[in-house]
This record gives C-alpha cells, sequence and structure tokens, in this order.
C-alpha cells in the first residue's frame, strides 16, 4: 500500500511539476506582454508590434489555407543556433514580442522555402540580389508577389514552390487590360488577374516584418531604443 502511495505522489508530483514549468512559468514571464512603446516630449510616436487588420488579416488567413507554413518558416535564430542572420533573414533574431498578435504565431516548422519573418521588410524589399541566396530579389513589390505565386519559376528557376494558379483567374479582356493583369503569355484577348485572396496574401507577405529594434534583443539598434 505504502509503495503505491510513494507511486503516485511521484506521478502527481511530476505532474504538477511539469505544469508549473512548462505552462505557469512562461504565463507569468510573458502572459502580461505589451507592445513596446516610444516616447518623444511625453507623445507616444512609435508603437511595436501593432495588430493587423483588413487585407493583412484576410492574407493570413490564406496564407494558413494554402498550407505556407509547412514549407517556410517565420523565426529567425539567433547566431548562436544559427546562420539566418547571415543568410540575411533578418537583421536580428526574433523574440515573444514579435508575435504579440500572432494567433496563433506561424513559427514553421520547415524550411523547404526561406524563412518569411521579414518578407515585407524594406532591407529585404530593395536590397540586391545575392548570388548565394538567388531567392532575394532586387525589388520585392506586390506585382513581384502575384507573378511569383502564379509561376514561381518565371522568377526563379530552380525554385520548387508549387504554382498558386487557383488564386488567379484567366479571364477575356472586356474593354481595357486590368491594371491587375499579371504580365505572362495568355491566349489573343485574354488575361490573367490576381483573386481578392491572391492581393490578400500579397499584401500579407509584404507586411512580414520584424526588424523593428527591441529592447529585450541585444543589438546596436536596440540599444538606441532603449536609451
Amino acid at each position: 500500500m505504502k509503495r503505491s502511495t510513494y507511486l503516485l505522489a511521484g506521478i502527481v508530483g511530476s505532474f504538477a511539476f511539469s505544469t508549473f514549468a512548462l505552462v505557469l512559468v512562461p504565463q507569468m514571464q510573458l502572459g502580461g506582454m505589451q507592445p513596446q512603446f516610444a516616447e518623444d516630449e511625453g507623445k507616444i510616436v512609435d508603437i511595436y508590434p501593432i495588430e493587423n487588420r483588413g487585407i493583412v488579416e484576410a492574407g493570413r488567413e490564406v496564407y494558413i489555407s494554402e498550407g505556407c507554413v509547412y514549407c517556410h518558416s517565420q523565426q529567425v535564430r539567433d547566431e548562436q543556433n544559427g546562420s539566418d542572420l547571415e543568410r540575411g533573414w533578418g537583421v536580428r533574431r526574433t523574440v515573444a514580442r514579435d508575435y504579440l498578435f500572432d494567433s496563433p504565431p506561424l513559427l514553421g516548422s520547415s524550411r523547404i522555402g526561406p524563412d518569411l519573418a521579414n518578407a515585407g521588410s524594406a532591407k529585404w524589399r530593395n536590397e540586391p540580389a545575392d548570388e548565394n541566396f538567388g531567392y532575394k530579389p532586387a525589388k520585392r513589390d506586390e506585382a513581384w508577389e502575384l507573378l511569383h505565386l502564379y509561376n514561381p519559376r518565371v522568377i526563379i528557376k530552380e525554385s520548387n514552390m508549387p504554382a498558386y494558379r487557383n488564386l488567379f483567374v484567366e479571364r477575356k479582356i472586356s474593354g481595357q487590360r486590368s491594371d491587375d493583369a499579371l504580365d505572362v503569355p495568355t491566349k489573343d484577348g485574354w488575361e490573367v488577374v490576381p483573386t481578392a485572396e491572391a492581393k490578400a496574401l500579397a499584401g500579407y507577405l509584404l507586411s512580414l516584418d520584424k526588424s523593428h529594434a527591441l529592447k529585450e534583443v541585444k543589438t546596436a539598434a536596440a540599444e538606441v531604443v532603449a536609451k
């Protein structure tokens, strides 16, 4: 009887300790986390992160439904745990505050394609393409994103990304050609245009930017914020 009591106490104790360490401690550390505010002369001049709404929120749902999370991560590791920073996937490691309004956070578990945590940051969008990492475009904008979704290999020949042509419509031109029409081969008098879902997904991808300086990340930019 005494042996079974010890066994039961051990099981209950292990469960209680695990719950405390894996659930309660993180909740105490992160549960009350708020956006970072920067003030100038008593006025709030910067807030990070902000909650995504509208087309960005809709695009996030498309990102999930199309399974993008199975091939792309949204987490940048520090120098001690990987070469993400060297690859240009971010200017700093990502931290819990970056995902404050993401429910659930789309961290991902595989990198068949590049990490997208900063796919919309000015640095990634405007820097010259890297010969070692050809997926970085010289300029990434909505037109680039839409063409890449429609036919990835037009932009990156060795890409193994599937074409998301289900997010586009091929239709007969009525009157003027649409401003949104892709520059791709079609039948005479026809055009390929993005659906609302395609434009929302492009908008979401261009919104991804976790390069904001944060106090908890020890970088030169973060030190400026902390002062």
